[in-house]
């Protein structure tokens, strides 16, 4: 609900309305995604708790004694950092829904006479439904993958049980139990989520149709401008800025005391899992949406949908999913030293990266491919290229970008990846992510701060890629 109503009141705002600042509000509302849910939970406990500066200034200043406000380490305190790190997902689609398909409608019930609060009634919210249910679904698909903040928490959830039953009761069956169950309600919200887009797909036809010219915005001023401003700004605020604040706090005060030998090595770490699942993914996705390309029949297109679900895979349940079976054949055969290969060297964690992550390259490149007219395939045919050459000589000079955007979006995705790098990681190669877990658990949250802010720096670069996109649209 949370994430619905931002979202899509966010969206409203800078898509429907002309206000001040509106163009840097269009891309700033995108700078949530940058912050790991996990990092926004360490952020506020540290600067909220008992112990925190907030209440010991206003315990110092106005003489209070005791907690001055509750603990934020709790099922709401979850709720509201879920809140405004995810209502990216729903202000993005809602927005681009708005943008293609409201317009015009929206033109029309103006000429028509329909005051401004009937025509977003009746005719902006009822067409951007399809896209907030998209979002509301893959925020959902994202609240049930987390770890970090349901561990830091304590919140019993579904991914803080699986690591519970297997690592600490070393009940793997109940683990794998749990995983199917988390499992069912992630296909029952990709099936949702599906829907949803085969409605946005119906209503862009439909927008498409009713004309193509483009309504202005609403000019807002005074009053109205200002409550647009405070709209768009608190999300932001409370998404990204305080967060960030709260993190640079410990920074300053203790910039020589900081482990800097520990955090190259931990940012080594980071950066080669990441660029080696970043070219694997992006060398697998692109191989997939040639074979698309070039013969699109049943297996094709199975493997492709196939590969296209690990993103909503939760990583707990594909490391049970990767243990379990290598369990069972290392108890059966014990010479093959496969459980070995696969937990104590990197195998198994670019694995499970390769599992949930090559769905998100396969995007981008799929996306490239469907900006190449087939008719130059048919035109290189012609000629004698075809083949490993076709591939090589037409496709590959036009899907440069395309392939540098999914290895960049591969590549942060595994540097911000926390639950399956907290149990397949080899020894003694910690990574930013776990770092920062650990760090945050051991309340050593001033520590924690210096590797949070490197994921935070390198979680901006897809944000960055992201809004230079929508400007260009």
């Amino acid at each position: 609900v949370g994430v619905a109503v931002v979202g899509m009141a966010t969206a409203s705002a800078v898509t429907l309305f002309d206000f001040p600042g509106r163009r840097i509000f269009e891309w700033a509302l995108l700078l949530p995604l940058a912050m790991p849910a996990y990092v926004v939970a360490y952020a506020y406990t540290d600067f909220l708790q008992f112990s925190g500066p907030l209440q010991v200034w206003l315990r110092e200043s106005f003489g209070l004694s005791g907690r001055v406000f509750p603990e934020i380490r709790n099922t709401p305190g979850a709720v509201w950092v879920f809140t405004f790190s995810l209502y990216p997902y729903v202000y993005l689609l809602a927005r681009t829904a708005l943008a293609e398909r409201a317009s015009q409608l929206m033109e029309a019930a103006r000429l028509l006479g329909a005051p401004l609060a009937r025509r977003i009634r009746e005719v902006a919210l009822p067409l951007a439904r399809p896209a907030v249910a998209a979002g509301v679904a893959l925020a959902l698909m994202e609240t049930l993958a987390d770890f970090g903040v349901a561990s830091y928490f304590g919140i019993q959830t579904f991914t803080a049980g699986i690591y519970k039953a297997w690592l600490s009761m070393d009940m793997p069956l109940a683990a794998a139990q749990l995983a199917t169950m988390l499992l069912t309600l992630v296909a029952l919200l990709l099936w949702l989520e599906h829907r949803a887009q085969r409605r946005m797909r119906f209503s862009t036809l439909r927008g498409q149709r009713a004309g193509s010219a483009e309504a202005q915005p609403v000019r807002l001023q005074g009053g109205r401008a200002a409550w647009a401003v405070v709209v768009c700004i608190l999300p932001i605020a409370f998404g990204f800025v305080l967060p960030v604040l709260f993190m640079l706090r410990p920074l300053v005060g203790g910039w020589d005391d900081l482990p800097w030998g520990s955090f190259v090595q931990w940012s080594r770490n980071s950066v080669w899992l990441a660029g080696l699942s970043a070219v694997l993914a992006t060398a697998i996705a692109l191989a997939l949406a040639f074979a698309l390309r070039a013969r699109p029949g049943l297996l094709t297109r199975g493997v492709v949908q196939l590969a296209s679900l690990g993103y909503a895979v939760p990583g707990a349940v594909i490391v049970v999913g990767i243990l379990l079976p290598i369990g069972w054949v290392q108890a059966a055969q014990p010479d093959t030293r496969v459980g070995y290969l696969v937990t104590a060297t990197a195998l198994g964690i670019v694995w499970a990266y390769l599992v949930r992550f090559t769905a998100v390259a396969l995007q981008s490149m799929q996306s490239g491919y469907a900006r190449i007219p087939a008719s130059l395939d048919d035109s290189a045919r012609m000629l004698g290229t075809t083949g490993f050459g076709l591939a090589m000589r037409v496709h590959w000079p036009l899907l440069r970008r395309s392939t540098a955007a999914a290895a960049l979006l591969v590549f942060v995705d595994v540097m911000k990846e926390l639950p399956a790098t907290l149990v397949l990681r080899p020894f003694n190669s910690d990574t930013l992510a776990v770092v920062t877990y650990q760090l945050a658990r051991d309340e050593r949250l001033g520590e924690a701060a210096l590797p949070a802010l490197t994921l935070v720096l390198v979680g901006l670069l897809p944000v960055i890629l992201l809004s230079r996109t929508l400007r260009a649209r």
